[in-house]
Protein backbone atom coordinates (compact mmCIF):
# COMPACT_ATOMS: atom_id res chain seq x y z
CA UNK A 1 0.00 0.00 0.00
CA UNK A 2 1.35 3.44 -0.81
CA UNK A 3 2.36 5.77 1.99
CA UNK A 4 -0.26 8.35 2.85
CA UNK A 5 0.70 11.56 4.57
CA UNK A 6 -1.46 12.68 7.43
CA UNK A 7 -3.58 15.72 6.82
CA UNK A 8 -2.83 18.81 8.82
CA UNK A 9 -6.04 19.98 10.43
CA UNK A 10 -6.67 23.68 10.75
CA UNK A 11 -8.29 25.20 13.82
CA UNK A 12 -10.49 27.59 11.88
CA UNK A 13 -11.86 27.59 8.34
CA UNK A 14 -13.12 30.59 6.41
CA UNK A 15 -16.57 30.62 4.85
CA UNK A 16 -15.01 30.23 1.39
CA UNK A 17 -13.12 27.12 2.43
CA UNK A 18 -16.26 25.60 3.95
CA UNK A 19 -18.29 26.38 0.84
CA UNK A 20 -15.59 24.77 -1.30
CA UNK A 21 -15.62 21.61 0.86
CA UNK A 22 -19.32 21.10 0.16
CA UNK A 23 -19.38 22.53 -3.39
CA UNK A 24 -22.00 25.13 -2.50
CA UNK A 25 -22.12 28.93 -2.53
CA UNK A 26 -21.10 30.97 0.49
CA UNK A 27 -24.68 32.23 0.69
CA UNK A 28 -25.74 28.62 1.25
CA UNK A 29 -23.38 28.39 4.22
CA UNK A 30 -24.66 31.67 5.66
CA UNK A 31 -28.26 30.51 5.27
CA UNK A 32 -27.60 27.17 6.99
CA UNK A 33 -25.80 29.03 9.77
CA UNK A 34 -28.88 31.21 10.27
CA UNK A 35 -31.33 28.30 10.12
CA UNK A 36 -29.53 25.75 12.33
CA UNK A 37 -28.68 26.56 15.94
CA UNK A 38 -25.90 23.96 16.11
CA UNK A 39 -23.61 26.04 13.88
CA UNK A 40 -21.92 28.81 15.80
CA UNK A 41 -18.91 30.27 13.99
CA UNK A 42 -16.51 32.67 15.63
CA UNK A 43 -16.59 36.18 14.19
CA UNK A 44 -13.85 38.77 14.26
CA UNK A 45 -14.34 42.54 14.54
CA UNK A 46 -14.92 42.81 10.80
CA UNK A 47 -17.64 40.15 10.98
CA UNK A 48 -15.73 37.46 9.11
CA UNK A 49 -16.87 33.99 10.05
CA UNK A 50 -14.41 31.34 11.21
CA UNK A 51 -15.75 27.81 11.49
CA UNK A 52 -14.29 25.17 13.82
CA UNK A 53 -13.97 21.44 13.19
CA UNK A 54 -17.18 20.93 15.20
CA UNK A 55 -19.00 23.34 12.88
CA UNK A 56 -17.66 21.44 9.85
CA UNK A 57 -18.91 18.17 11.35
CA UNK A 58 -22.34 19.74 11.86
CA UNK A 59 -22.30 20.95 8.25
CA UNK A 60 -21.57 17.37 7.18
CA UNK A 61 -24.66 16.20 9.10
CA UNK A 62 -26.84 18.91 7.59
CA UNK A 63 -25.49 18.28 4.09
CA UNK A 64 -26.12 14.55 4.49
CA UNK A 65 -29.71 15.09 5.62
CA UNK A 66 -30.64 17.80 3.13
CA UNK A 67 -28.66 17.03 -0.01
CA UNK A 68 -28.05 13.28 0.16
CA UNK A 69 -31.22 12.06 1.88
CA UNK A 70 -33.48 14.73 0.38
CA UNK A 71 -34.98 16.07 3.59
CA UNK A 72 -36.41 19.57 3.85
CA UNK A 73 -34.67 22.11 6.09
CA UNK A 74 -37.52 21.89 8.61
CA UNK A 75 -37.30 18.10 8.56
CA UNK A 76 -33.54 18.21 9.10
CA UNK A 77 -33.94 20.68 11.99
CA UNK A 78 -36.53 18.44 13.61
CA UNK A 79 -34.37 15.33 13.13
CA UNK A 80 -31.34 17.04 14.71
CA UNK A 81 -33.38 18.36 17.64
CA UNK A 82 -35.11 15.07 18.39
CA UNK A 83 -32.20 12.65 18.19
CA UNK A 84 -28.90 14.18 17.12
CA UNK A 85 -26.84 11.26 18.45
CA UNK A 86 -28.74 8.72 16.37
CA UNK A 87 -28.36 10.92 13.30
CA UNK A 88 -24.63 11.31 13.96
CA UNK A 89 -24.15 7.57 14.39
CA UNK A 90 -26.06 6.89 11.18
CA UNK A 91 -23.96 9.46 9.31
CA UNK A 92 -20.72 7.98 10.65
CA UNK A 93 -21.72 4.49 9.53
CA UNK A 94 -22.61 5.77 6.04
CA UNK A 95 -19.33 7.68 5.71
CA UNK A 96 -17.30 4.66 6.90
CA UNK A 97 -19.05 2.46 4.38
CA UNK A 98 -18.26 4.97 1.62
CA UNK A 99 -14.59 4.94 2.68
CA UNK A 100 -14.52 1.14 2.64
CA UNK A 101 -16.13 1.11 -0.80
CA UNK A 102 -13.53 3.55 -2.11
CA UNK A 103 -10.72 1.42 -0.65
CA UNK A 104 -12.15 -1.74 -2.18
CA UNK A 105 -12.47 -0.08 -5.59
CA UNK A 106 -8.85 1.08 -5.37
CA UNK A 107 -7.77 -2.47 -4.52
CA UNK A 108 -9.82 -3.83 -7.42
CA UNK A 109 -8.05 -1.47 -9.84
CA UNK A 110 -4.65 -2.62 -8.54
CA UNK A 111 -5.44 -6.26 -9.33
Amino acid sequence: MPYRETKIEKLYYSIGEVAEMFSVNTSHIRYWEKEFDIIKPKKNKKGNRFFTKADIDNFHLIYHLVKERGMTLNGAKLKLKENKEDTQNNFEVVSRLKDIRTLLLEMKEMI
